[in-house]
């Protein structure tokens, strides 16, 4: 009999969970008979890529019989004059997700720890499985990232800090007094990663900017996105901003041909629409005022946000609620995933996708309470 497969299998990753995604539209209408369906459960863009942005995947798409560039060269120029650093600065990954994983490979050891709030992006805990490292999970304090907290957890096993800003699920931020008290306490030798992912929606003046580490030559290393403001998540396109010699370790555990051609020239194409931007934050923006007024007048809690999502606390089961608004033809993220079961966390939609879930959720909770 040969042995079970588990046994033959590196041991750190049945520690693995499994990521569990938001379910997709064509899902929920097909297991409840619904149209008309809106998903407000994966932090993406209501309004979509920049049109400008389409037009160039439209060309590009007629191209595919060729090998995209490896090295993203005119993604890399644009985002280093976007940025103001050099390319050399600049690694171009299939999302931040693979960025992540790119960081565990390059400079994770086994035994070796990584320390990073809890609940935080999931993905951080993945990579450090994945290479045998050992998972550090701080507590939020008042759902933010307690820098205070994590600073005491440093020891000499500690290699890698995430620091999730603005925090996916709770939309808080660090300031930049908080992280900068942080960072004097951090060794040379632990790298601290700023995954950033909602960097363009945060409208908080004090919010930290982790490029400020990047410059003053720290090791830190800058996570951004498409996914999310620019609206290209179904392209899988992210972006790292480090010293070069970190860019250079990354660049060496990198698949060659990575990020695919269309993804490329879309996001070359958004990032020059940044009136599209504006557009897209503002919309983001009057959502997030006029959820805050409905949720006060509702007598409900929730973190205020700097991403494009929110955190609600309904005092009841989260995932009651969210299985009630799917069957209304509403998606949202339940909070027990995150270890928080009488939240939900919400997208932010088009207002009037905004106005149809303020809605539905008083119907529910009125006849959950009745």
């Amino acid at each position: 009999m040969p042995k079970p497969i588990q046994e033959l299998a590196r041991p750190s990753i049945l520690q693995i969970r499994p990521y569990v995604p938001g379910k997709p539209i064509e899902e929920v209408e097909r297991e409840l008979g619904l149209k008309d369906v809106i998903k407000l459960a994966s932090n993406e863009n209501p309004l979509g890529p920049s049109p400008q942005a389409v037009e160039a995947m439209k060309t590009a798409v007629e191209k595919v019989n060729i090998y995209p560039d490896s090295n993203s060269y005119y993604i890399k120029e644009a985002l280093a004059e976007h940025v103001g650093l050099a390319p050399e600065n600049i690694i171009v990954g299939n999302g931040s997700d693979e960025l992540l994983k790119l960081i565990a490979e390059a400079f994770l050891k086994e035994g070796e720890e990584v320390i990073y709030g809890m609940p935080s992006f999931s993905e951080y805990e993945f990579v450090t499985r994945v290479m045998a490292g050992q998972v550090v999970e701080v507590p939020l304090k008042n759902l933010t990232y307690d820098l205070p907290a994590i600073a005491e957890k440093i020891n000499d096993r500690t290699k890698l800090i995430f620091i999730c800003n603005p925090n996916n699920p709770t939309g808080t931020i660090v300031s930049k007094d908080e992280v900068a008290a942080f960072m004097t306490q951090v060794p040379e030798d632990v790298l601290v990663v700023f995954d950033e992912a909602y960097f363009e929606y945060v409208t908080d003046a004090e919010s930290a900017n982790g490029l400020d580490y990047v410059r003053q030559g720290r090791r830190a290393i800058v996570l951004r996105t498409f996914s999310k403001i620019y609206g290209l998540a179904g392209l899988r396109i992210g972006y790292g901003l480090a010293a070069p010699d970190i860019i250079d370790c990354l660049m060496r555990v990198r698949e060659p041909f990575n990020v695919n051609s269309v993804a490329q020239a879309g996001a070359l194409a958004a990032l020059a629409d940044q009136a599209w931007i504006k557009r897209v934050l503002q919309v983001n923006i009057e959502g997030r005022e006029y959820w805050y007024r409905e949720l006060a007048a509702m007598g409900l809690d929730y973190a205020p946000t700097q991403g494009n999502f929110l955190f609600i606390n309904l005092k009841t089961s989260g995932a009651a609620v969210s299985q009630r608004l799917m069957e209304n033809g509403i998606i949202v993220r339940p909070g027990h995933f995150f270890g928080y079961p009488e939240y939900i966390r919400v997208t932010m939609g088009t207002m009037e996708q905004n106005k149809r879930f303020i809605e539905v959720l008083r119907q529910v909770l009125a006849e959950l309470a009745g």
